[in-house]
């Protein structure tokens, strides 16, 4: 679970006053991946830290069964949209008001470029609707990628090139085990903490923040607003800290 920094724990405020400041957020997360994003998130609520005491977030992948013909990036928004009006409906019953309170429910798509059709119409129905959105060109590989390196050239739009590029990384395969030397593509869909977290001995900057740091400066270099050119891109930290309310791991 994820640590509070700064004052008490979260821990031991068991005490405290049940009122709606006490109330964790409650974030509700479309994944395009069954496997991937769902162990990230995981791994990182699990050794995150808050970013500030006694704001915490309970998360559910709203999505973890189903086929993946409902895992397409409108489809989800879709499906989102609906989960969002249900959330808001209950939060507001229960007291909370959508412009003053912070753990107003959230609803967030996590989608991958690939070579899905309907990306801009989903992200534009998201902003429409109040659905966040966390986006990855050419996927989520990237994001994994920069915690090893800062890469800018383009992948033209193939995932298995991302793919390639994060099992080749030094140390990635030891991380599946002693003596792994070389990870299939579906075996590197698991994650591992090693991949993400920063060991307890390095004192460089953490794996999270040089993601983060590579990532803005990625985004930061497209003029054009279509979804389609933005290759490489990534804006995952976005959900890490608007949505789950982390200041890292």
């Amino acid at each position: 679970m994820a640590r509070a920094r700064g004052g008490d724990s979260v821990s031991r405020r068991k005490g405290a006053a049940k009122g709606r400041g006490s109330r964790a957020r409650q974030v509700y997360i479309y994944t395009e991946g069954e496997v991937t994003e769902p162990e990230y998130i995981d791994i990182i609520v699990r050794n995150g830290a808050w970013a500030e005491s006694g704001r915490t977030v309970q998360h559910h992948i709203a999505n973890p069964n189903v086929e993946g013909k409902h895992r397409k990036p409108l489809r989800m928004v879709q499906d989102a949209v609906r989960t969002l009006r249900k959330v808001e409906r209950e939060a507001k019953d229960a007291g909370l008001r959508r412009d003053k309170d912070w753990n107003w429910p959230q609803v967030w798509v996590l989608f991958d470029r690939d070579d899905h059709q309907g990306i801009p119409e989903a992200l534009s129905l998201a902003e429409k609707e109040g659905v966040r959105v966390a986006y990855s060109h050419p996927c989520f590989e990237l994001w994994r990628l920069l915690h090893y390196t800062n890469y800018t050239a383009t992948f033209g739009g193939v995932c298995n090139d991302a793919n390639s590029r994060l099992r080749s990384r030094p140390g990635f395969a030891a991380t599946y085990g002693r003596g792994v030397r070389t990870v299939t593509a579906q075996q590197s869909k698991h994650v591992r903490e090693e991949q993400v977290l920063t060991p307890a001995t390095d004192d460089a900057l953490s794996r999270y923040r040089t993601a983060r740091k590579h990532a803005q400066k990625i985004n930061d270099g497209y003029s054009t607003t279509h979804p389609h050119s933005w290759d490489p891109y990534t804006d995952v930290w976005r959900f890490v800290e608007d949505g789950l309310l982390l200041s890292g791991y």
